[in-house]
């Protein structure tokens, strides 16, 4: 075989993996492996072997972004992953065949000033640079939160690319008035004595408080329903689980590198998730037409393909007496 011919077999190989969404490799192997972050807010995939049927084992494969943990779904290379409901959207909006199939988290971010700096209040940000990562949740919220003061970025404040883990430096040594991301860094730079808590860019007439969200492909909801609905189950009990017994919820956080302390402070900010209702959609809707204004993604995709909630419906129902 020429290597024309080759390399053309092997992108038609590609595009089905990646948009036909092929049966995770090890589905009906006892092995069913789960993408996530290692951080409190997206901890609960760490605790589904607590959960699951005996005999079923997980692997948890942890992401520092959203983007390749669903590049690795979408590959066959992981049953279900964490996302952003902006990444979801964003993915879906190309016609990529992710479903959201539960929460994950809730809240978790925070706009962070100087602590010995003169800014108290979202308009003292006039004139002033703020940090932030393009195209994340992170900096949709940050123009939600500037939008509400009228503060036009280029106009009244200076954005500036900067790493999630560069921003606490950058705002330590001067380089920037402000940085909007997701716990631990804020937590991080209240401990650290740098730091002041500005506000938390959360708005019940925008989007409230979504965060991130469980996707598995609509392949394995078509093939193999009772996986996905064992799973949702694991991620549900898991996250009752954490959220009524919060010392090993830290515990388990703090064994990723950041103090027990730093995440004691986040805790108020966090909320571990999995319910999905059509309120929750709804949100995740008015989240979609932010991105198009802003110019994030060129189309709304269709939010009842995206979402299926009858597994978080099934888990609701069977809680009740």
């Amino acid at each position: 075989m020429n290597k024309s011919l080759a390399a053309a077999f092997f992108l038609i190989a590609a595009f089905f993996a990646a948009f036909c969404g092929p049966c995770p490799a090890n589905a009906g192997e006892g092995l069913v492996r789960i993408g996530t972050w290692r951080t409190a807010q997206t901890i609960a995939p760490y605790f589904y072997k607590d959960f699951l049927t005996q005999g079923v084992k997980v692997e948890v494969i942890p992401f520092t972004n959203p983007a390749d943990q669903k590049t690795a779904l979408l590959a066959g290379s992981l049953d279900m992953c964490g996302t952003t409901i902006a990444h979801a959207i964003h993915s879906a909006a190309w016609g990529q065949p992710v479903v959201v199939v539960a929460a994950l988290c809730n809240k978790s971010s925070a706009l962070v000033v100087r602590n010995d700096g003169p800014i108290n209040s979202v308009g003292d940000l006039a004139g002033r640079s703020i940090a932030y990562v393009p195209g994340t949740m992170h900096e949709i919220l940050l123009r939600e939160t500037l939008a509400k003061q009228n503060l036009v970025p280029d106009r009244d404040v200076r954005l500036m690319r900067v790493d999630f883990f560069d921003m606490g430096t950058a705002l330590a040594r001067g380089s920037v008035d402000a940085f909007l991301s997701g716990e631990p860094f804020p937590a991080l730079a209240v401990h650290q004595g740098y730091g002041r808590i500005l506000s938390y860019p959360y708005f019940d007439d925008a989007f409230s408080t979504i965060n991130a969200a469980l996707i598995v492909t609509e392949r394995t909801i078509k093939q193999n329903p009772q996986l996905v609905a064992d799973l949702v189950k694991a991620h549900a009990m898991a996250t009752r689980f954490l959220t009524q017994n919060p010392d090993q919820w830290l515990e388990k956080a703090a064994s990723f590198g950041t103090p027990r302390d730093v995440w004691e402070k986040a805790a108020h900010n966090i909320e571990l998730a999995w319910k999905v209702d059509r309120a929750y959609i709804e949100n995740a809707r008015n989240l979609g037409q932010r991105m198009l204004a802003l110019k994030l993604i060129n189309k709304e995709p269709d939010y009842e393909r995206l979402f299926d909630i009858s597994f978080v419906e099934a888990f609701a129902k069977s809680l009740k007496p």
